[in-house]
């Protein structure tokens, strides 16, 4: 079976579509030169990789599993691209970064490691300190990129979208709340909250959920690691609001349950937030592609 980086695309494009129309479109070809590359790839495959039948057009299971392939393929062709990009332009400049996010360390080293070998001669810094007053920070100049949650409509300001995130419960295996299939406000009002020191109006926990419910935990403590949190949590201390890349681990840990915030489950979605005119600049442009990269690895892993 002979499989092009095309044909990931298709199966991509049809699936977030719902339909060869669209997909079309989407791909900026023709419907008919669309159905003829579908056919000849399930003629290859020797099955069909979408279920007709239904609207809007869905994946069988095999076209499941080639999704799956273009899912974490494409993004790895898209990042070397955009590399190879970066590193023709041989550009100098400065990116320093700030966090409105205080559980996004663990994501952005990685991404920080590889944006250092692609340019070297960018100087990179974390400005942990500014990140309560992160926007006026960027309009100042004193940090280049903001990574945050809410997006504000600031003039001179552009918003890139990262990834999307499900603000997760945790808790220990004996906490009463594991026998929920999902956990409301009313939960909660029983429970020691343990978070990150941050302002409620940081909190994920607090904004999608006791906020708007007018709802207090039965008490309230802070610890500045996220390792100390699940440490507190397992022990039986307390429990927790994070975000699911940071719970992977734990997922697996007897220890531990994990369930959904919220019913539908909260979603939200993080992102940069930069000056408009260095928006376009190749390395910051570079960044984003390497950080929504590695957003793709750890929600897979």
């Amino acid at each position: 079976m002979y499989i092009e980086l095309k044909h990931l695309r298709t199966i991509r494009a049809i699936h977030q579509a719902g339909g060869l129309a669209r997909a079309a479109e989407m791909l900026n070809m023709t419907q008919s030169a669309l159905s003829h590359q579908v056919a000849g790839l399930e003629d290859q495959a020797a099955m069909e990789l979408f279920v007709r039948r239904s609207k809007p057009m869905r994946l069988s299971a095999a076209g499941m599993r080639m999704l799956r392939a273009a899912d974490r393929i494409l993004p790895e062709i898209d990042a070397m691209e955009e590399e190879f990009r970066a590193l023709r332009a041989g550009k100098t400049g400065r990116l320093f970064i700030t966090l409105e996010c205080h559980a996004c360390f663990d994501w952005l080293f990685p991404v920080l490691e590889q944006f250092r070998h692609a340019w070297p001669e960018v100087e990179v810094d974390i400005r942990a300190g500014l990140a309560f007053d992160a926007m006026p920070a960027l309009n100042r100049e004193e940090v280049d990129l903001v990574i945050t949650a809410d997006p504000q409509p600031l003039p001179g300001i552009s918003f890139a979208p990262l990834f999307d995130y499900h603000p997760t419960f945790v808790a220990a295996a004996a906490n009463p709340l594991a026998g929920k299939p999902f956990i409301l406000a009313e939960d909660l009002r029983d429970q020691v909250l343990i978070t990150y020191p941050v302002s409620r109006d940081r909190l994920d926990v607090f904004t999608e959920l006791l906020t708007p419910a007018r709802v207090e935990p039965r008490a309230h403590r802070t610890a500045e690691l996220t390792a100390v949190i699940l440490m507190l949590v397992g022990s039986g201390r307390g429990v927790s609001v994070l975000p699911d890349w940071v719970l992977r681990q734990v997922r697996r840990n007897p220890d531990y349950i994990t369930r959904p915030l919220g019913l539908p489950p909260a979603l939200k979605r993080m992102h940069a937030a930069t000056r408009e005119e260095d928006a376009a600049r190749p390395f910051v442009a570079h960044f984003l592609r390497l950080a929504r990269v590695e957003a793709v690895k750890l929600q897979r892993d």
